[in-house]
């Protein structure tokens, strides 16, 4: 064999092995090769919502899935919770959580799990009331837990898994 074969022959065999590599990291991280990233983490900060200098973001999306940190009933201008009671952190809560989701370009229909952390039972049948005008029908999965407190003195936190189809 002449020397330029024996070139093109080791060029090729690294480029065959190259390839295989590829291939081979593709599959073990569960992707196919020419397929979209699954695994890109991309920070969701929406315009319209409260900003409380906490280091956390409102919503980190991973491929098709949307994960939204917990919010409180804060008003977007002021950062201040909301007067009026549970129902009215409910709905300021809800309304925050929506602008994460339209930022991601999600709504409601694609939260699957919900978790509420409220700070007392009592108000339990006045968040539900609530709630229920947000997700009326096929509503998410959802664990409700009752906390000793929530930041700032808040009644009520919400944190969504969404997934868009």
């Amino acid at each position: 064999m002449t020397s330029d074969r024996r070139r093109i022959v080791t060029a090729l065999t690294g480029l065959g092995g190259l390839c295989l590599g590829i291939i081979m990291t593709l599959a073990l991280h569960g992707e196919e090769p020419g397929a979209q990233s699954r695994g890109q983490r991309q920070v969701i900060r929406p315009e319209k919502g409260p900003n409380t200098g906490l280091p956390f973001s409102p919503g980190i999306l991973v491929g098709n899935t949307l994960y939204v940190s917990g919010h409180l009933g804060r008003d977007p201008v002021t950062s201040g919770l909301v007067s009026g009671g549970i129902e009215a952190e409910t709905r300021q809560v809800l309304a925050n959580s929506l602008e994460v989701l339209k930022t991601a370009g999600m709504g409601f229909k694609d939260v699957t799990s919900v978790t509420a952390y409220i700070t007392s039972f009592d108000d339990f049948t006045k968040f539900n009331t609530v709630y229920s005008e947000f997700f009326a029908t096929d509503p998410p999965a959802r664990a409700t837990v009752q906390v000793a407190a929530l930041n700032a003195g808040a009644r009520i936190e919400l944190q969504m898994i969404a997934v868009k189809p």
